[in-house]
């Protein structure tokens, strides 16, 4: 058994302020994949590098404060890589992978670009989607089992968010966006764990709550944080959870145990 968790921190020292490395510890993960660290190489404290019996690799933004992405793991990895070739989007820190030989497996922590914050981000999210997909392809192709965890900023389908109707013209929720996703998901053959269980469950499979409005208290959400399989690991998954037992961010941690053997 395989467990394997992702979170999206909104800052890996506010988060670890409120207990996501106590709590973490008592997880028993196999690999815990993190985002938005906003954090450089010199912010991160002894405990963020080496929590109990983690490895951890990082892929930090140029910019101060901003992004970043990490990979904790009990296995020793054969190799890890940074970035995934595309200079636009590897200068933000948005892409950490790492090879499992022994596993047959990588595991990928990945942020996404948002595009709410403006039509400049909305324009730069889009070039993210048009250079990413072939990149999952290449991937899928390469014949290993690999599990891509993290934010990906996109709700797939209507049951993905409480309120859908109104979002339809909004950034995470664009048709595009849609469409992208069900082309990963369908055409590229990539397995949506948290669905494979649980097809058509609403209310609890939301992962990220607005800080307006009292969304988290009335859990108006999205599920914008998804691990994306290929389909011989995306096939094992025993159990899914969205853990929002204690509160480290506005996303909460997604946690799936797969029944994997190499």
């Amino acid at each position: 058994m395989l467990k394997v968790v992702t979170a999206n921190l909104n800052g890996i020292r506010s988060a670890a302020k409120k207990g996501f490395f106590e709590w973490f510890a008592g997880v028993g993960a196999d690999f815990l994949c993190v985002q938005e660290l906003k954090a450089q190489a010199p912010d991160m404290a002894p405990e963020f590098l080496a929590p109990g019996p983690y490895q951890s690799y990082f892929h930090y933004a140029e910019k101060k404060g901003y992004s970043g992405a990490g990979l904790y793991t009990r296995h020793q990895p054969d190799a890890v890589r940074t970035g995934f070739g595309v200079p636009e989007f590897d200068n933000e820190g948005r892409y950490v992978e790492a090879y499992f030989d022994k596993l047959n497996l990588n595991v990928i922590s990945l942020y996404a670009p948002s595009g709410s914050a403006s039509p400049e981000r909305q324009a730069s999210k889009f070039r993210f989607m048009e250079v990413f997909l072939p990149h999952m392809i290449e991937l899928r192709a390469a014949g290993r089992e690999i599990l891509l965890c993290g934010d990906v900023n996109i709700a797939h389908q209507e049951i993905d968010l409480k309120n859908w109707k109104s979002n339809q013209k909004n950034s995470g929720f664009l048709p595009e966006e849609r469409i992208w996703l069900t082309e990963l998901f369908g055409t590229v053959g990539w397995v949506d764990a948290y669905r494979a269980l649980y097809p058509d469950t609403t209310d609890a499979c939301y992962t990220w709550w607005s800080n307006r409005g009292a969304a988290y208290e009335k859990n108006v959400g999205w599920r914008i944080d998804y691990q994306i399989a290929t389909p011989g690991i995306g096939q094992t998954v025993k159990a899914a959870e969205v853990f929002k037992g204690q509160k480290f961010s506005d996303h909460a941690p997604l946690i799936i145990d797969y029944a994997y053997k190499a």
